[in-house]
C-alpha cells in the first residue's frame, strides 16, 4: 500500500454530529479499506486479550475486542454517567492542578494482546458513538515479547515498541482505517489516545506467523488452522459469513459462525482456496457443518496444490454430507501441497475445514526462515 494509494481514503477527522434520533449509524462514517480481507489478529476467538488500560473510568477496556459492532441506547446512564459500548476514559486536565489544560504528551493507553503473532497489515480504530468524546488522535505501536508477559512486564523500560501508526487525527462516530506496512511479527500492541476519550472497537488485520519450534513438537497439528498459519486466500461467495470462520478455533456454536453462501439457481458451485501455514503432508481431513441443518452443504470435495503453479490434486473426491455433522476421513496416502480447496456442491455451507497432517522439511525450513526475518 503506497503512501498515494493512502491518500485516497477517506479521513473522518473532527466530531460527528450530535445524535439526533433513528438509526444512529445512519450518519456513521466508514470506507472500504483493502486490508480488511486479512484475519483479525485481536479476534477473542484465536485469544486476544486487553490486558491493561491507565484508566477505564467511564466503560470497560474489554469493549474493545467484542464481536460486532457496537451498540448505542441514549436512554442508558449509569452512577459515572452515559454508558458506552466500548473503552472510555474520564476527561484529562493538567499534569498538575497549577492549569486546566492536558500537556501535549497527555494520553491514555491499552495493552492488548493478539490472539495469534503475526505481521499487522491494517488497524481500524473504531470511534462509533463516540461523536463529542472521541480522542483528538490515535497511535499505535507492537513489540514481540515471548511467553505470557504481564503488564507490568510489557511496561518496563528494556521492552522496545515499534511505531505502527503515528500520532494521527481521527474523527468521532467512524471507522478510521490505518494501512501498516512494517515488516515484523508482534505479539502485543499499545493503543494510544491523545489526549483522552472513547474507542469502540479496535481491528487488528493481518497474517498469523506461528513459532515454529511449537508446531515441530506438536508433530501432527491442523495444517490450515488460522492460529497456525493457514489463511484464506479466495472465495466464491461471502454472502451471509466470511469464510476466514471455517478456520477459526474449536467448534462453531451458532449458524453465523460458519461459511454459509447465497441460494444457487444454475448449475454451478462453490468452494473456498486457502494457503496452508507451509508445504506440509495432510493425512487426515475434517469438514464439520455444525449448526447448519436446513443449508449445509450437500456435498464436499478437497484437492491439494503443491505450489503457486501447480496442478489441483483430488485428495477427497465429492462425498454426501450430512446436516450439523463433523465428517472424518483418514487419506489413503498422504497429499502434498501449499494450497488446498474445498468445493461444496451446489451451494450453502460449511462450519469448520481441518486438514490435519505436518511440515514437510522444506515446509519447516521455509516457516523457521520467515520467522526469523520477522524477527520472532
Amino acid at each position: 500500500m503506497t503512501a498515494q494509494q493512502q491518500a485516497r481514503w477517506p479521513r473522518f477527522t473532527g466530531d460527528a454530529n450530535p445524535y439526533g434520533g433513528g438509526d444512529p449509524y445512519a450518519d456513521y462514517r466508514t470506507a472500504d479499506f483493502p486490508f480488511t480481507h486479512h484475519a483479525d489478529l485481536a479476534d477473542r476467538r484465536l485469544g486476544a486479550g486487553v490486558v491493561a488500560a491507565n484508566d477505564e473510568f467511564f466503560a470497560e477496556r474489554e469493549n474493545l475486542l467484542l464481536p460486532g459492532r457496537a451498540e448505542f441506547d441514549p436512554e442508558r446512564f449509569g452512577h459515572k454517567g452515559k454508558v458506552m459500548d466500548g473503552w472510555e476514559t474520564r476527561r484529562r486536565r493538567g499534569a498538575s492542578a497549577e492549569h486546566p489544560w492536558p500537556t501535549a504528551d497527555d494520553h491514555d493507553w491499552a495493552l492488548i494482546r493478539l490472539g495469534a503473532p503475526g505481521v499487522v497489515r491494517g488497524i481500524v480504530v473504531d470511534t462509533a458513538h463516540f461523536r463529542g468524546n472521541h480522542p483528538q488522535a490515535v497511535s499505535v505501536e507492537a513489540t514481540c515479547v515471548p511467553g505470557s508477559p504481564s503488564p507490568e512486564e510489557l511496561l518496563a523500560d528494556d521492552v522496545k515498541w515499534t511505531t505502527l501508526v503515528p500520532r494521527t487525527p481521527v474523527g468521532g462516530h467512524a471507522a478510521n482505517g490505518f494501512a501498516v506496512d512494517v515488516e515484523q511479527r508482534v505479539t502485543h500492541l499499545r493503543v494510544n489516545q491523545h489526549p483522552d476519550g472513547g474507542i469502540a472497537r479496535l481491528r487488528v488485520y493481518g497474517e498469523v506467523v506461528p513459532d515454529p519450534k511449537w508446531l515441530e513438537v506438536l508433530g501432527t497439528f491442523d495444517v490450515v488452522a488460522l492460529e497456525n498459519g493457514g489463511r484464506v486466500e479466495d472465495a466464491s461467495d461471502r454472502f451471509y459469513s466470511p469464510a476466514t470462520n471455517t478456520i477459526q478455533p474449536g467448534r462453531s456454536r451458532k449458524m453465523d459462525d460458519g461459511w454459509e453462501t447465497r441460494r444457487r439457481r444454475d448449475r454451478g458451485h462453490d468452494w473456498i482456496r486457502y494457503r496452508l501455514v507451509a508445504r506440509s503432508l495432510i493425512r487426515a481431513i475434517e469438514i464439520d457443518t455444525a449448526c447448519l441443518k436446513g443449508n449445509s452443504a450437500g456435498w464436499a470435495s478437497v484437492s491439494v496444490r503443491d505450489g503457486e503453479d501447480g496442478a489441483w490434486t483430488e485428495a477427497l473426491p465429492p462425498t454426501r454430507l450430512q446436516p450439523d455433522t463433523a465428517h472424518r476421513f483418514v487419506l489413503p496416502a498422504p497429499a502434498v501441497g501449499t494450497h488446498a480447496r474445498v468445493d461444496i456442491f451446489p451451494d450453502g455451507g460449511i462450519s469448520r475445514l481441518r486438514l490435519f497432517g505436518s511440515l514437510t522439511d522444506e515446509g519447516a525450513a521455509h516457516l523457521a526462515a520467515r520467522h526469523q526475518e520477522l524477527g520472532g
